[in-house]
């Protein structure tokens, strides 16, 4: 700039010392004098010379006049792209050169590398200096919706609100753009962030009424509008959008399934989930949806509590998947089913008759031990007491076999307790004397018929549950033929519960000496009464109205080892009343009071026993 000064100053001085004649009087001035005559450019100067702007083109809001105005003061200027602030800051130049030189392919793919790294501001930068740019061509460059997607994307990462997302939609009319499933979708995302339930159904509804295809809401669109609902407790509204993704055929993520499911449980709306389920096993694309497996373990243990078997076994099936997903993982993860579940559904198959979810349930509980050891007790009988309510006795004794096998090394007292007719086995004996003796001569033969196969079949504990059976049903013959057979026919020893069932078919019949007899000659045959035994020769006294012999059993039962129980001591002392054995009643008492059992009173079943049922009410 000083050499240039230079140079003019020199022109001026050579000017001053050759006046010109025919120019007029000029003043003298302290500085340099700058020359305003046209002359030709014959020095060659620093300056590169600069073309003419082209013709503005149409189709862009941000170029709708001449190049002195390219952003206009008009109302439409509040709506921009750009912030406010955004022109008084010093734009990024390496951001603005990258404006000026890429299209609209290179420009889709930078924004792709730009999301994988997360430069949201930068990628929201660019499109904005990218739309006020010009082509190669001298227009004005117009996204896509692909490329204004990433824009809108760019803008929901960095924290926009739901209305500023809408309005950035809205503006895509201005690019002659059509927004798609994926720019509504990004709207709706801002909407699950800011929990706008009701925004968002409208929006929903406004893409299904909309008919274009292209605008049609997708998969996701419904888990984020169902997913808001559950969120917000709307369970009833998140059902029926639930329900119509379903029959439209559209699948569900893992977690609108999940809330789904912990929503019906939570609420107790066991039977909806049933039916959810199944419509997702229907469907191709739903069917690997699987819910976490404690919510698959707190899904079973409600539907257990609901005797809703269904429930029960799709929350076995989820959690047998989870196991085998266990298995194959590196490192592997060993998932097992608690007993005490498996052992409640059993119980709820045995209420609803459901065979499936028996089966299902063992097959878990199998999964679940991997052959290291022998399955609970409890989940044994509990697999015989739901086969004996369904009436497939065949698959009782077969499960009673299994039983038998997996605990024959066990202790005897143990495994008498474990395969009692009185106790664990009652609901199989209840079975086989259903239909009286004709199920138990159809049980029996059967029975005969295994013990002669090339693998016999023996166990007393069937043929137990047959003798008690016949001692239910008062058929004291048929009662003592089979108690006969198991030494006889079986060739077995008859334990403690084979003579207690005998007793009790004696007693039942008011037959007292005989049941008096088996009780010797149990004794002389080496067996170790227990307390039932007492138990069944007291009620064999009190039927025959005899509280004193009665008595003389207690005492013997006290002898022996033994307590008298509550129940046995409210039956006798009953009875005393009703004989008015006053003697025997104070026995009863001391007795009660040397064990330190509550008696308790009876007025309301005296008062049922007072009661004149003979005076007619007038």
């Amino acid at each position: 700039m000083s050499s240039h000064l230079f140079f003019r100053s020199r022109i001026s001085l050579l000017r001053t010392l050759k006046p010109n004649h025919h120019a007029a009087t000029r003043t003298i001035s302290g500085t340099p004098f700058l020359s305003q005559d046209p002359q030709l450019a014959t020095e060659s100067t620093d300056h590169e010379s600069t073309t003419l702007p082209p013709n503005p083109a149409t189709g862009s809001p941000l170029y709708q006049e001449n190049w002195r105005s390219p952003i206009p003061n008009s109302p439409s200027f509040s709506q921009s792209l750009v912030p406010m602030g955004f022109l008084n800051q010093a734009p990024a130049a390496r951001i603005r050169a990258l404006s000026e030189t890429l299209d609209m392919i290179s420009l889709l793919n930078m924004f792709a590398d730009w999301t994988a790294s997360q430069r949201w501001s930068d990628m929201k930068q660019l499109f904005e200096f990218w739309v006020r740019s010009l082509d190669k061509n001298g227009k004005p460059n117009k996204p896509d919706v692909n490329l204004y997607n990433h824009y809108l994307r760019a803008n929901l990462m960095m924290g926009a609100s739901p209305s500023d997302m809408l309005d950035l939609v809205a503006m895509m009319d201005d690019f002659s753009v059509a927004p798609n499933t994926a720019s509504y979708n990004l709207v709706l995302k801002a909407m699950h962030q800011a929990k706008e339930t009701e925004v968002a159904e409208k929006l929903l509804n406004r893409m299904l009424i909309s008919g274009k295809d292209e605008s049609r809401p997708d998969d996701e669109s419904y888990d984020l509008v169902i997913g808001m609902m559950f969120s917000n407790g709307e369970n009833d509204k998140a059902m029926q959008l639930l329900d119509i993704a379903l029959k439209s055929g559209y699948m569900l993520s893992t977690t609108v399934f999940s809330e789904c499911v912990r929503s019906c449980v939570a609420k107790g709306r066991t039977d909806t989930l049933v039916s959810i389920i199944e419509r997702c096993k229907s469907l191709d694309r739903n069917k690997s949806l699987c819910p976490s497996w404690i919510l698959c373990t707190y899904m079973a243990e409600v539907a257990t509590q609901e005797d809703n078997g269904k429930l029960a076994f799709y929350a076995f099936e989820f959690m047998y998947n989870w196991i085998n997903r266990g298995e194959m993982a590196r490192p592997s993860v060993l998932l097992s089913v608690d007993e005490g579940l498996v052992v409640s559904a059993l119980a709820t198959a045995a209420r609803t008759c459901n065979p499936t979810l028996i089966d299902g349930s063992w097959m878990i509980l199998k999964r679940s031990l991997r052959g290291k050891k022998a399955a609970n007790p409890a989940a044994y009988v509990a697999k015989i007491n739901a086969y004996a309510s369904l009436g497939n006795l065949q698959k009782a004794f077969v499960a009673l076999h299994e039983f038998e096998n997996a605990y024959k090394d066990a202790e005897k007292e143990v495994k008498e307790e474990m395969l009692s007719p009185f106790t664990s086995l009652y609901p199989l004996v209840v079975a086989c004397s259903k239909k009286g003796f004709e199920t138990l001569d159809e049980v029996y033969f059967q029975l005969e018929t295994l013990s002669k196969g090339d693998t016999p079949y023996k166990s007393v504990a069937a043929l137990n549950c047959i003798v008690l059976g016949c001692a239910n049903t008062w058929d004291l013959d048929r009662a003592y033929q089979t108690f006969d057979a198991i030494s006889a026919s079986f060739g077995l020893t008859p334990n403690i519960d084979s003579y207690n069932a005998l007793i009790y078919a004696f007693g039942k019949v008011k037959k007292t000496p005989e049941a008096t007899r088996v009780y010797s000659h149990l004794v002389g045959e080496g067996v170790k009464p227990d307390t039932r035994t007492f138990s069944l020769l007291v009620d064999a006294h009190l039927v025959n109205r005899d509280p004193k012999s009665a008595l003389t059993v207690i005492d013997d039962m006290i002898k022996a080892g033994f307590e008298p129980s509550k129940e046995t001591l409210k039956k006798l002392r009953r009875r005393c009343i009703r004989e008015l054995d006053n003697e025997n009643d104070e026995k009863v008492e001391s007795l009660a009071k040397k064990f330190q059992i509550r008696m308790g009173s009876e007025n309301r079943r005296n008062m049922l026993f007072n009661m004149d049922y003979s005076r007619v009410r007038a």
